[in-house]
């Protein structure tokens, strides 16, 4: 193994500082009127237990009486069935990271990702009351969460579309749930957050999130809602979302308080707040209020929020943001994607013009669903062979986080130097792509946006391996590798891999 010596030489100059020491999905929104673009800035993370890879979905057109499956299996934490519901003719182009397994839902599965109009979605979870998912259907039927952000990339032209969607399949299909959830459907103007909740009533409520506006979701949250809402294009809903609330003695509709989502059909937990509740080590308050002071927000900016050790652990199975932003031509859309927990992982530029993703950030058996009792499809035995970009930069944050206040520093600089010159990489490869388009040459076009995509990420896989290489050599020669002392490899439920290991996490990370 060849130890780089520049890594090792800073790592054995650092110097220990002093240190002290959820659920699933964050959604960073951010309006147009706060970003220093001057597009709809989205970000994001998904938290799974599971493999995950990048696809770009190419367009694709169905005969009529095509059909798609969705829904859950008796395996789900509230049993269901899936059921067939008609595909559309025509469904778009979209980019997402894919991930293998959620108990009862159907792989492959999806938080969102953005398609070819620049519709992102992400998923985020949120509780509902117990009274809800005790009066689910058993077993319940309709899309999940994954089906419906599928569905929205494949099928809306605008944010607002993704919501009218998503209700009209609850109301058409039913909804299946694990107990709550809400989507975040964001396009160059505007966001929305979507809500739909358990029960098997078809309720969902929808806000939308305007150029002035900033959102931090973890979990989703509704709060004040008018009764009138369809007289208000700024809220969309189930039109028996304030008559069940009514009905199920939740909501006096003569009382002196305002119809709140949260309170009404959220969590009841006594600590539970909307914007203060679920959270790991930050509110969504604390972060919005972060975002709000540093505004105009930039890319960079964004990424820092996501990949901050606070939110990007072990349970964060990848990274996501995008500038939305108007007359963008379909092919140079672009979204930054890290491969894995973006803490120790550089966000890749990519754009839904590019062709083929490398093996390297394909699907593998690491943490796949079954991969343990079943054997390689020799199909895949190519790809398998290759290295898997999330479990190398898995690798790197392994050993950050052993000592995370000497080598967290180094390997930022590192990801963030990186980034800086894709970053500066952009102008050129956009500017030459755009001109290819322009000049009617688009298949030369997107010929050079997969080389430029496609090399990078193999820059940023050899880059992990030298941080792996060299983050190990430093320990090998300092501390020693520590042997495990526990007798189970899988965490009982405590606290993950992170790199907020006996830290003050109410502290910024800089500051510690």
């Amino acid at each position: 193994m060849q130890i780089p010596r520049c890594l090792v030489a800073v790592l054995a100059a650092s110097t220990a500082l002093a240190a002290s020491p959820a659920l699933a999905s964050y959604g960073f929104y951010v309006g147009k009127n706060k970003t220093e673009s001057g597009g709809v800035l989205i970000g994001g993370t998904g938290e799974e237990v599971s493999s995950h890879w990048l696809e770009i979905v190419p367009a694709q057109t169905h005969e009529e009486g095509t059909t798609v499956e969705v829904g859950v299996t008796e395996d789900a934490s509230i049993p269901g069935r899936t059921t067939e519901i008609p595909q559309v003719s025509e469904a778009y182009r979209y980019l997402s990271m894919f991930y293998s397994d959620f108990a009862g839902f159907p792989a492959p599965l999806t938080n969102g990702g953005i398609n070819e109009h620049q519709v992102a979605v992400r998923d985020i979870w949120a509780t509902n009351r117990s009274e809800l998912i005790e009066m689910t259907p058993r077993p319940q039927e309709g899309p999940q969460y994954s089906d419906l952000a599928r569905l929205v990339m494949e099928r809306a032209t605008t944010a607002r579309e993704g919501v009218e969607l998503i209700g009209q399949l609850i109301e058409e299909h039913g909804y299946s749930t694990y107990g709550g959830n809400t989507h975040l459907i964001a396009d160059p103007n505007e966001g929305w957050v979507v809500w739909e909740f358990a029960g098997g009533q078809g309720l969902w409520a929808a806000e939308r999130l305007g150029p002035d506006d900033i959102r931090v979701l973890y979990p989703g949250y509704i709060e004040d809602f008018p009764e009138d809402f369809q007289d208000n294009p700024e809220y969309m809903g189930a039109d028996n979302i304030v008559d069940f609330a009514v009905e199920q003695g939740w909501f006096d509709p003569e009382g002196d308080e305002p119809f709140n989502i949260f309170e009404v059909y959220g969590s009841q937990a006594e600590d539970d707040e909307a914007r203060t509740g679920g959270f790991k080590y930050r509110t969504q308050a604390e972060i919005e209020q972060d975002l709000e002071e540093m505004a105009p927000v930039s890319e960079d900016e964004m990424m820092a929020a996501v990949r901050d050790r606070r939110i990007a652990d072990d349970e964060a199975g990848y990274g996501q943001v995008a500038s939305l932003e108007e007359g963008v031509d379909p092919d140079m859309i672009q979204i930054w994607v890290a491969p894995t927990g973006s803490v120790t992982a550089p966000f890749n530029p990519w754009w839904l013009g590019v062709q083929e993703v490398p093996m390297e950030y394909g699907a593998h058996r690491y943490l796949t669903k079954d991969a343990a009792s079943t054997f390689l499809d020799p199909d895949f035995q190519i790809q398998e062979a290759t290295d898997l970009a999330g479990r190398t930069f898995k690798q790197v944050m392994y050993f950050t986080c052993e000592n995370p206040e000497s080598y967290l520093p180094v390997v930022t600089d590192m990801l963030e130097g990186f980034e800086a010159q894709s970053q500066e990489d952009l102008g050129w490869v956009e500017a030459s792509a755009q001109g290819l388009i322009d000049a009617d040459q688009r298949d030369d076009a997107r010929a050079l946006l997969t080389h430029y995509a496609t090399t990078r990420a193999m820059e940023a896989l050899e880059l992990g391996q030298t941080m792996a290489d060299g983050l190990e050599a430093h320990l090998r020669m300092t501390s020693g590798l520590r042997r495990p002392e526990g007798k189970q490899m899988n965490s009982s439920g405590g606290e993950t891999v992170n790199c907020l290991a006996d830290a003050d996490p109410d502290v910024p990370a800089s500051e510690q």
